[in-house]
């Protein structure tokens, strides 16, 4: 199997999880409202890690393009599918990580009674500490610079690579510039919760309209609209969903 497509079923798979876990939290949210600080602990634990593979697993995926063209010949020994689970694996234990030191923090700084209570189920509501919320956004700052100075180096590279494998490259190119469009839907997550703020802030009475809008436009059709538009411009997987399309036709 292509290393390149266990990464895309692995950004698909993250997606889904993203998804899933979303639409559990907003529909608890909306028949209770409030959520019990450790169940809700227990979802950001999923939620926090998944969220974060998607940018590393672009950079991963721009990545492997660019050794596709640039070292053609290197290519199948340096892109291989146990590289590929290693990546995955790595991507896992890196966003692990991240939501462990909150957890611990918070389980030694909160009382046994906020663990028992209700909140509506936000990070910034469980993991609520101002060092927490500083870390948080430090790191995500750090991840989404490393992320796009890759994708930047691995797209100008792929412009000056050799002139006779132009329609590689041409290919190549506009892959990366895909990945940097799936980066961007990626990072509306980060301003979620500044929209919310500030549209409820504009329009008091219509908090839970404003919530569900903001949550489809930013949460659910970027989700939706990013492996599409991968899977259809592959040839490979538009070949599998014609054969797909004649059948059940």
């Amino acid at each position: 199997m292509n290393p390149r497509y266990i990464l895309y079923i692995h950004l698909v798979i993250n997606d889904i999880i993203l998804l899933t876990l979303f639409t559990l939290i907003q529909v608890l949210s909306y028949i209770v409202f409030t959520l019990n600080v450790s169940f809700c602990i227990f979802l950001l634990m999923i939620t926090i890690p998944a969220n974060l593979n998607n940018p590393v697993t672009l950079a991963a995926m721009a990545v492997e393009c660019y050794i596709a063209i640039c070292f053609p010949l290197r290519h199948t020994q340096i892109c291989t599918v146990k590289k590929a689970y290693v990546v995955i694996g790595l991507t896992w234990v890196i966003g692990t990580l991240s939501v462990l030191t909150d957890l611990f923090f918070t389980l030694a700084t909160e009382s046994m009674e906020f663990l028992h209570s209700r909140v509506f189920c936000l990070r910034k509501n469980v993991f609520r500490h101002p060092s927490l919320t500083e870390k948080s956004n430090i790191s995500n700052i750090m991840l989404m610079v490393i992320v796009w100075i890759t994708l930047f180096y691995t797209y100008f590279r792929i412009i000056f690579a050799a002139k006779a494998a132009a329609a590689d490259v041409r290919k190549a190119r506009n892959t990366v510039l895909l990945h940097g469009f799936q980066l961007i839907l990626c990072m509306l997550t980060y301003v979620y919760g500044l929209t919310i703020e500030g549209l409820t802030y504009l329009f008091p009475r219509g908090v839970l309209a404003i919530r569900f809008t903001v949550s489809i436009l930013i949460h659910v059709l970027p989700r939706l609209i990013s492996p599409v538009i991968y899977g259809l411009r592959d040839k490979t997987f538009r070949k599998f969903l014609q054969q797909y399309r004649l059948v059940y036709l």
